[in-house]
């Protein structure tokens, strides 16, 4: 028999479900009272009471049977474990950074990092700082500035790579910084007292891939390589926010020229080498519940970044994580560079992305790695920006449909340091999947309950915060809707 193998458009799933955790339902007239004793903050709503929780991929996902088998082998000594030992060689062979402190999650491994670098009015550029990444640099006094390039901020503009950061504006910035420092023109100012200055404005350049706060956009191996050639002309140190490497690796394979014939781990190493350092949330593209780590070449620096590390989280051959998390995440960065799993993954957002565009939602275009964000500026333009009208669409979601997502918008980043509100660049709603959860019978429904919203959307208002934290206010502030 000489039959031909299927050539099929159906996601199909890259693994079995031997476990399972029940969903519980609920009416809508339920979802309005909990939704109401929430502070009408999605926040903090109970998981129990969520039918679809999209509020984050991290940390949400499933693990593996390896990495289940990994934990239970885990090795739990405070100090030289052997479980740090295969943990530190995991992220030393796709990163190739000399230095590995872990920690409890990404923010502990900024809150280190700029801890020691940042002071007050230092310039932290980056193609968008997401919100304790821009936090950690406001509670320092530093100054959080986004270069993102222009179609970064076009939702529906088609680009390859709407994450990079805008290479120009980032020179610009750093000669007009020594400008100001010096009084002198940049191009009477040597060499190497242009890099001592400097730093001495912007002890950082940072990138994050993918660009979470726009869209889960990738960022092109062209421009790594130029930030990290204007990092080096000016010897300013550049780190990575790498919490989702392997999808912005897949998408590098995918769009540009000269990839298409290298694995996704490859691709990591070579984007990983052109940076000085990192900062991971492993709760991403670690593919773990917990943990994460500062990775850097810098021998003086990761010595202070250990000393504050036994202040701020634990001894070094720990960092805030359990030997078991520290096996699941050496296990976890492998199976997230699976050509395989990335395939999937990022299809399956493809499809849900689709579904939206053909019934008229807006998104951003093209769709991201770990998520689809939806324009909720252009669904309600009814609602002013600083009635938060992203906020508005991510209630009615779970009000529709049981549908928790987050909102990223005016509430997330129009406070200001100062004080004052602004809105903010965009109004979004983000519906970040976890990984390995959700079969495509839920993406059905999940599209259902967008779609059936979309069509209701005139009937939505805004809202106005009652009471809110200075610092991350989107995380426990109370609202309540403008009616």
């Amino acid at each position: 028999m000489k039959l031909k193998s299927i050539n099929s458009n159906v996601i199909i799933e890259p693994f079995r479900i031997r476990s399972v955790e029940p969903i519980r339902f609920t009416t809508i007239r339920e979802r309005q009272k909990l939704l109401e004793k929430a502070s009408w903050n999605p926040f903090l709503l109970k998981a129990t009471d969520v039918l679809i929780d999209l509020l984050t991929d991290s940390g949400t996902g499933a693990m593996s049977s390896r990495q289940w088998a990994a934990m239970i082998e885990s090795d739990e000594s405070y100090a030289g474990s052997s479980s740090f030992y295969r943990f530190e060689t995991a992220v030393r062979d796709i990163t190739g950074f000399k230095h590995v402190i872990p920690t409890h999650q990404g923010r502990a491994a900024e809150n280190i990092l700029f801890s020691l670098l940042v002071r007050k009015g230092d310039v932290i550029p980056n193609n968008t700082h997401f919100d304790t990444t821009r936090a950690h640099v406001e509670h320092r006094s530093g100054q959080a500035l986004d270069l993102i390039i222009k179609e970064g901020l076009e939702p529906l503009t088609i680009h390859p790579f709407k994450g990079n950061m805008d290479t120009v504006r980032l020179e610009e910035t750093i000669r007009e910084t020594l400008g100001e420092t010096t009084g002198e023109s940049t191009d009477e100012i040597s060499s190497e007292s242009q890099s001592e200055r400097a730093r001495k404005r912007i002890p950082v350049i940072m990138l994050t891939v993918t660009n979470n706060s726009g869209g889960g956009q990738p960022v092109s191996m062209a421009n790594v390589r130029e930030v990290s050639r204007i990092a080096r002309k000016y010897g300013i140190p550049f780190f990575i926010d790498a919490c989702r490497f392997a999808e912005n690796s897949w998408f590098i394979k995918m769009r540009e020229d000269g990839y298409q014939d290298k694995t996704p781990i490859d691709i990591a190493r070579e984007l990983f080498s052109y940076a000085d350092g990192c900062t991971m949330s492993a709760k991403k593209d670690g593919m773990s519940n917990i943990g994460g780590y500062l990775a850097l070449n810098d021998d003086d620096l990761a010595r202070e970044c250990r000393s504050l590390s036994i202040l701020t989280e634990g001894f070094p051959t720990y960092g805030g994580m359990a030997g078991y998390d520290m096996e699941a995440v050496a296990a976890g960065l492998y199976e997230a560079l699976d050509e395989g799993y990335l395939r999937y993954r990022i299809r399956s957002t493809e499809y849900l992305g689709e579904k939206l565009v053909d019934a008229g939602v807006s998104i951003i275009q093209p769709t991201g790695g770990h998520a689809v964000y939806i324009d909720a500026r252009h669904m309600l333009p009814h609602i002013p920006p600083l009635q938060y009208p992203a906020w508005s669409l991510t209630n009615a979601l779970y009000l529709t449909g049981g549908v928790r997502a987050v909102e990223i918008g005016s509430v997330m980043f129009g406070l200001q340091p100062d004080g004052t509100e602004k809105p903010a660049p965009m109004e979004l709603v983000r519906l970040a999947i976890p990984r390995r959860v959700y079969t495509q019978s839920h993406i059905d429904y999940l599209a259902d309950v967008v779609i059936h919203t979309y069509e209701q959307r005139e009937k939505l208002d805004g809202y106005r915060i009652v009471a809110a934290p200075k610092v991350l206010r989107h995380f426990s502030a109370r609202l309540e809707p403008l009616e």
